[in-house]
């Protein structure tokens, strides 16, 4: 399918005057896990198109990913899923100004699919190709739908299934780190967490992922308070998240109430909904306190500049509605703006993996000169240009809670 390197020309040098904004459309390309997506956004930040192919139906048959099925769906669906983006925006391929690909972090296995695709693309059409960094990704998407109220720098909670971490965003490529997750990420605690809780026994949430299902099920919560949790790293003054502890917690009083009930193996507890209510109580108080500590770090440090104070909230779990409300309510007490990308956007996109390509080369507009694309390669793990973790530890910040709404 795809020819060889010898066979095919170099792409030119792409336009010295980038940075005028005569790029036009940029393509970006996501594999990283299990959704094939594949977008065209332009300079304005206007999406063209739209192409998203989900394997979530295949893998929660199985209870979580398997790398090499994934693999497999993503090449069996890449190529279509390209065809249809151009004919969605009404374009040809000679009109593309780059293309944008993810390349770390993520599985391997599925990030190679994309990155060889890529590769054949800007090939054959001889089209600058660049590399992303996933979370960086999601970190710059708010931007692209709110251009004048995000300015650089500011700070940025990504939550997803499979990372946790606060950043301050100086531009792409330019991330400070403030805190990590240090086991589990939010997302994939709450799969685990819905999966041993049996709610996919409900017919209404069978093909949900497990936060969108615990969200639902907390809203019609009779008593939101019959499940308490103790709060993760409470006696440490850092910007690390842990949610290894509220999953075993969930765990052991998941498996007390089926012992009290008799519920069947086939059975939910009668009380689902309470716990539901007091799990997303517990995630948000948490992600709350971390996020409070280094907004307090920030300003302290002055950090924000001569901008006024920025939190972005996004990855997949930005979706919550329950959690995003108290993030935004615990930024109104500090008079700091707080911003999300739509939720057509939050999750895994080709749309940000787009935007983040047009922001690098509006950054510096010569930089796919100096890339060889044989050279670029896939990376399962990668952090980011900084890293100040130690520094927010040093500072022992002391805080007086917000609470949740």
């Amino acid at each position: 399918m795809y020819a060889a390197a010898s066979q095919l020309p170099k792409y030119p040098a792409p336009c010295s005057r980038l940075g005028q904004r005569l790029v036009s459309y940029m393509l970006g390309i996501e594999t990283s896990c299990d959704d094939t997506g594949i977008a065209i956004v332009d300079t304005s930040g206007r999406v063209h198109a739209n192409v998203l192919e989900s394997q979530q139906k295949f893998h929660t048959r199985y209870g979580g990913i398997i790398p090499p099925r994934a693999q497999d769906l993503h090449r069996a669906r890449i190529a279509a899923a390209y065809e249809r983006c151009l004919e969605q925006a009404q374009l040809q391929p000679e009109q593309l100004t780059g293309i944008a690909v993810t390349t770390h972090p993520g599985l391997p296995l599925s990030l190679i699919v994309g990155l060889r695709f890529a590769r054949h693309l800007a090939r054959r059409h001889r089209k600058p190709m660049l590399p992303v960094h996933h979370m960086e990704a999601h970190a710059l998407q708010a931007r692209m739908e709110h251009p004048t109220e995000i300015s650089y720098p500011y700070l940025c909670l990504l939550i997803s299934g499979g990372h946790s971490q606060l950043a301050m965003v100086n531009g792409p490529g330019r991330l400070t780190l403030l805190g990590e997750t240090l086991d589990d990420a939010p997302g994939e605690a709450f799969d685990k967490i819905a999966r041993r809780l049996r709610l996919y026994v409900l017919p209404q949430y069978r093909l949900w992922n497990g936060g969108r299902a615990i969200e639902h099920a907390a809203r019609d919560a009779k008593n939101p308070t019959a499940f308490e949790f103790p709060l993760p790293l409470a006696q440490q003054r850092n910007c690390n998240f842990s949610f290894a502890g509220i999953k075993n917690n969930s765990f052991r009083a998941i498996r007390k109430q089926e012992r009290e009930e008799r519920t069947p193996p086939d059975g939910i507890i009668s009380n689902y909904r309470d716990f539901c209510a007091g799990l997303l109580n517990a995630v948000s108080r948490h992600l709350m306190h971390r996020t409070q500590r280094a907004l307090e770090y920030c300003l302290e440090r002055q950090l924000f500049g001569a901008a006024p104070p920025t939190l972005v909230i996004s990855g997949g779990v930005a979706n919550n509605d329950a959690i995003f409300e108290n993030l935004k309510h615990l930024a109104s007490a500090y008079n700091c703006r707080c911003y999300r990308p739509s939720k057509l956007y939050c999750s895994d996109n080709g749309v940000m993996i787009a935007w983040h390509g047009i922001e690098q080369l509006l950054q510096d507009p010569n930089q796919s000169l100096r890339l060889d694309i044989d050279k670029i390669d896939v990376a399962g793990s990668a952090g980011f240009q900084q890293s100040m973790i130690a520094d927010v530890e040093l500072a022992a910040i002391k805080c007086k809670w917000i609470k949740p709404l």
